[in-house]
């Protein structure tokens, strides 16, 4: 599990390995669901309080 935030460039890159055109414009909200969907999970980013979903890639971040 990670503690630290996930940068807007390491998002538009993990969404360039995944193919999904276009991210570069989506905020960074709408780029980690879009993320989260072409992964084959539920687009959950700050959508759940007190979360328990783990390992999760975005969790230090969406429970700031």
């Amino acid at each position: 599990m990670s503690t630290k935030k996930i940068t807007k460039k390491a998002l538009n890159d993990k969404a360039a390995n995944l193919g999904l055109k276009g991210a570069a414009k989506l905020r960074k909200t709408d780029l980690i669901h879009a993320i989260q969907i072409a992964e084959g999970n539920n687009d959950c980013f700050a959508r759940i309080e007190n979360c328990d979903v783990t390992p999760c890639l975005y969790r230090a971040e969406c429970q700031a």
